[in-house]
């Protein structure tokens, strides 16, 4: 059974010829691929307005309580908008829109009776066209288009053509919104993870350094040699905990993490690990691998890297690290291997040590599997493995 939308798409589609419908594809094409809100709205209204020649056009969003909440103009340059004043409230032939959710063409603003006039330094403006946005069955948003260029009024072709392009609109919209909440939502766990990183790491190092100087005043007094041992112990800890801060901040680089070229990521994350720990690494990245990883697999893979030196340098006493990635058969393959002491890698997890917790919560995310060898004395193995990505060429 064809649901409404689909019999609203198809009415439109037979009612126009094919160069209107040729631009309603290339203007649908050029919205689908905008995931940042900000540009798919700007690009909505300037692809709107150009597809029925209107001098002016708007898309208002509109919340809960009916009110307009934001309004994307194409035509007017910023310092009109900014002469205008504050947003309009929904008032007139827009609220006309808003509560009947329906479309009006209407040949002369002023002589329509829901008109409610223009404020102060808005430009003249005479024919009007208003469509609903919608999607999965609830309004987005309006177009508000004015002002046919080159005849007196918007025809019932326009209309039909602005309600289709609506449809897909609706649907980029849908769709910027949803890479929105999920990159916000990434943040905060990103946020999550660094604060109880620094809770079990660094902030804990300082209180024990603070705890370790508070009887060094008399100390100084009773068994100074102890007492400068005490602040000779208390700058090494200080120390660790600034190339540690210095960690984090580096970490939080969009241009290292944003997994679009990872080999060049790794080999930052490398020359940053030697300048603040000292330990030498060895770094082995087949270029080629790229082509298994999507972006964002992509940057996960920095994530699991990152946090991996991040571990072998506050708790591996390690001389060495080799980080290696390479094709495989069934997918991408991580290898990040130290000389340290070791540890029970079957064993429960010590207090200060999350980074094995949420390289596991990394890995999930992505299909991938993560495995752990260590022992007390040998050193550790990390191994991640990826899926491979679905549009690989296989080469």
């Amino acid at each position: 059974m064809m649901d409404a939308t689909s019999r609203t798409d198809l009415r439109a589609e037979e009612s126009l010829d094919a160069a209107a419908l040729n631009a309603v594809d290339e203007a649908a094409r050029a919205i689908a691929g905008v995931l940042d809100l900000e540009s798919a709205l700007q690009l909505i209204v300037e692809r709107v307005r150009g597809l029925v020649g209107a001098r002016y056009a708007a898309l208002g969003i509109v919340g809960a309580d009916d009110r307009i909440q934001r309004f994307i103009t194409s035509g007017m340059s910023h310092e009109q908008r900014e002469a205008i004043g504050p947003l309009p409230r929904g008032r007139g032939l827009l609220g006309l829109i808003i509560r009947k959710e329906l479309s009006y063409r209407i040949p002369n603003i002023a002589a329509h009776p829901d008109s409610s006039g223009f404020p102060a330094n808005h430009p003249p403006m005479t024919s009007f066209l208003g469509v609903p946005v919608t999607s999965r069955g609830r309004s987005v948003g309006n177009f508000y288009l004015t002002d046919k260029q080159g005849a007196s009024e918007f025809t019932p072709d326009d209309q039909r053509l602005v309600e289709l392009f609506a449809l897909h609109a609706g649907i980029a919209i849908d769709n910027a919104r949803l890479h929105q909440q999920a990159a916000d939502f990434a943040i905060v766990q990103e946020r999550d993870r660094i604060g109880r990183d620094l809770h079990d790491g660094i902030i804990q190092s300082l209180y024990a350094v603070s705890l370790s100087l508070e009887d060094v005043p008399d100390m100084m007094v009773s068994s100074p040699g102890e007492a400068e041992g005490r602040v000779d112990a208390a700058i090494d800890s200080l120390q660790a905990s600034i190339r540690e801060l210095r960690n984090f901040i580096y970490g939080l680089r969009p241009e290292t993490f944003d997994g679009a070229d990872v080999p060049a990521g790794i080999a930052a994350l490398g020359e940053q690990f030697r300048y603040n720990t000292l330990i030498e690494i060895d770094i082995d990245v087949d270029p080629a691998v790229t082509k298994d990883l999507s972006p964002e697999h992509g940057a996960e893979i920095l994530q699991l890297v990152r946090e991996a030196l991040s571990n072998t340098a506050r708790h591996a006493k390690a001389r060495h690290l080799v980080v290696t990635l390479r094709r495989e058969p069934d997918g991408p393959t991580l290898v990040i291997a130290d000389d340290g002491v070791g540890f029970d890698a079957s064993g429960p997890v010590a207090a200060g040590h999350q980074g094995l917790a949420n390289m596991n919560a990394r890995a999930t995310a992505i299909g991938a599997t993560l495995r752990v060898e260590s022992a007390a004395g040998e050193g550790t193995r990390i191994i991640a493995m990826l899926p491979k990505r679905a549009d690989a060429d296989g080469k």
